[in-house]
């Protein structure tokens, strides 16, 4: 049989003419045919949504629901396995019982981010065992008090009630923890030592005062029950009911609970060793840059996030040593690094009075954002913000700023927490930057702005993609220099030494997990590249070490905002708006970069028609 040979170019005349012949065929839809399709998907997200807070009481009470106000997570290895059978139920949904050529832009967007959630979700079940549930920045020891005291409100007796009913629910959730833990060792992920010391200081600090000890102060969890019932108009009988039900509880539940996940730490800390890198892990090459993926929303691989993160170093270096010629500094810009460590000129006192000063500031900065916010944005969010300091109980291991948003009923401002445990590591200098990317116009604003959008799914009102959502807070440091804030050199100084710290964690992160980089290498790393307390390199690599990945999002993100801002000014000229680019990055929601580049790519070809 003679063989027959398409010629390249018969071959591309053939595809171009069965993809006319497809488009020409292709149905188009009514009005009425895209409302009616997209009514039916937005139905099944909201469907889908409103299951999952059902499943999460902890997360019902973040939305100011109060369904099952006394109940606490589900922190079981068969919920997690739930979880996977209904969301292979989903995306057999999504993949057969709509048509996406019917629905709106509005609706095709939601519909590739929540079935891509699920896809990835599925892909990731593989490596549910590949994290550390318990760590010096997050787990049950310190997130479920903080929880308690910072999410669950006591407006009447009922909810006193519940409270001692979540209390009580303590012993079964942190033994679903240790199994959770021992699970993990069947394959051998084990936290490495540092860790360990950590999370059992922090464990015993819930077990200080009345009562669990004879001593005259009240352990956290109870004192913040007492003042809680304090501000309700009940008898005095009842508040004693309430106090001794509480009292019971603690003893009960919630100390058993510490005791064991104590006892079961300081046990496998004997089996631990000092192996930092994800690469430990079973497949952990493979699990890694899964992790980048999923943190960045980009194709980026770790050797090219490594060589960003040293090339940004360079630059800013640079920047920095401009300012310390500005400033007439004498001497090398380390030197200059090592003044600006030391100079007490730039660090609030350690006691109350040095605190409270420096929350001061803080309130004041944001205040004096929000008079300017017209000059910047379109949109601006309903909820007020406030300042507060990281509770004594976890300030020790806690990072050294974050925000937590809203409450969706609006019970709850948005809470921009400084830490002021070592107060050598929160120089005045870096303020600005900190308020500014936490508070106003930062996460604060994006966060804010995000749960109040309307007409929107609820599972993008409450999404998140770190890339996102942390380049935006770093590209909120950036702005107000535009605006001509970070007047003292310093201050600018300040600025550059945060974006520095953001571009050190791509060289650190993609060091420990892929090149084998010691703790101790990271450590000193950030100590000779950076201006910060030896503390925060300290604190900032042990995060890199369990949370692999993560830090790698500031900088990738705030690189391709910057990048998008400039496509769109070389593009539009005078007629670009910076209100109106900012309207588009941040009225959406959050979404991963290449999606943000189509929102931008739009907004050029809407302003130059």
């Amino acid at each position: 049989m003679k063989k027959i040979i398409l010629r390249p170019l018969l071959i591309l005349c053939i595809v171009v003419l069965y993809t006319s012949c497809k488009e020409k065929n292709k149905k188009v839809y009514t009005a009425i045919e895209i409302a009616a399709e997209s009514k039916k998907v937005n139905a099944f997200f909201q469907k889908s949504f409103d299951e999952s807070v059902d499943l999460y009481p902890e997360f019902q009470t973040r939305l100011g629901i109060k369904k099952d106000y006394g109940k606490l997570n589900d922190n079981s290895l068969a919920f997690e396995e739930k979880i996977l059978q209904t969301n292979k139920e989903k995306l057999l949904w999504l993949t057969d019982s709509v048509n996406v050529d019917a629905l709106s832009k509005e609706a095709l967007l939601s519909y590739k981010l929540f079935k891509q959630n699920i896809e990835n979700s599925i892909e990731d079940y593989k490596y549910r065992l590949h994290d550390y549930p318990v760590n010096q920045m997050h787990g049950a020891q310190s997130e479920k008090p903080a929880f308690m005291i910072n999410m669950h409100r006591i407006d009447d007796v009922k909810d006193a009630e519940a409270y001692v009913s979540r209390l009580n629910g303590f012993k079964a959730y942190f033994s679903q923890l240790v199994a959770n833990l021992k699970a993990r060792e069947t394959i051998g992920v084990i936290p490495p030592k540092f860790v360990f010391d950590k999370v059992i200081q922090d464990s015993e600090n819930i077990l200080v005062g009345q009562p669990f000890d004879s001593s005259n102060t009240q352990s956290t969890l109870l004192n913040d029950f007492l003042e809680k019932i304090n501000t309700l108009d009940i008898d005095t009988d009842t508040k004693s009911s309430l106090e001794t039900q509480a009292r019971q509880a603690l003893l009960n539940s919630v100390e058993p609970a510490y005791l064991g996940l104590i006892s079961f730490m300081k046990d496998q800390k004997e089996r631990a060793n000092s192996d930092h890198g994800a690469w430990k892990f079973p497949d952990g090459d493979a699990f890694y840059n899964t992790a980048l993926k999923r943190t960045t929303t980009t194709n980026l691989t770790a050797n090219e996030i490594h060589e960003i993160g040293l090339k940004e170093v360079a630059r800013i270096h640079k920047e920095m040593d401009a300012i310390r010629k500005n400033v007439g500094f004498e001497g090398t810009l380390q030197e200059f690094f090592q003044f600006m460590k030391t100079d007490q000129q730039f660090y609030y006192s350690a006691d109350k009075q040095g605190k409270d000063a420096y929350l001061k500031e803080a309130v004041q900065l944001i205040d004096r954002m929000k008079t300017r916010l017209d000059e910047l944005f379109i949109s601006k969010p309903k909820a007020d913000i406030e300042v507060k300091a990281v509770e004594a109980f976890r300030e020790k291991s806690a990072g050294k700023a974050f925000y937590n948003r809203p409450a969706a009923d609006g019970s709850r401002p948005g809470i921009y927490y400084a830490n002021l445990y070592d107060m050598e590591s929160m120089p005045s200098y870096q303020m600005e930057a900190l308020a500014y990317h936490e508070g106003i116009p930062g996460h604060h604003m994006q966060l804010a702005i995000q749960q109040e959008l309307e007409d929107v799914p609820m599972f993008r009102k409450f999404g998140g993609y770190t890339a996102y959502t942390e380049g935006w807070g770093l590209y909120s440091e950036f702005i107000p220099k535009e605006m001509g804030l970070y007047a003292d050199p310093y201050s600018d100084f300040g600025r550059l030494a945060m974006e520095l710290w953001r571009a050190c964690r791509l060289v650190v992160d993609t060091g420990i997990h892929t090149k084998k980089w010691t703790r101790e290498t990271g450590i000193k790393y950030y100590t000779d590249n950076t201006p910060n307390a030896e503390l925060d390199a300290i604190k900032m690599v042990e995060r890199h070490i369990v949370m692999p990945g993560q830090a790698t999002a500031y900088k990738i993100g705030m690189l391709k905002i910057l990048e998008l801002r400039k496509k769109a000014k070389d593009a539009l000229g005078d007629a670009f708006d910076i209100r109106e680019f900012h309207e588009v990055v941040i009225s959406h929601g959050a979404i991963p970069l290449n999606v943000l580049e189509d929102f931008v790519d739009d907004y050029i070809s809407s302003k130059s028609s």
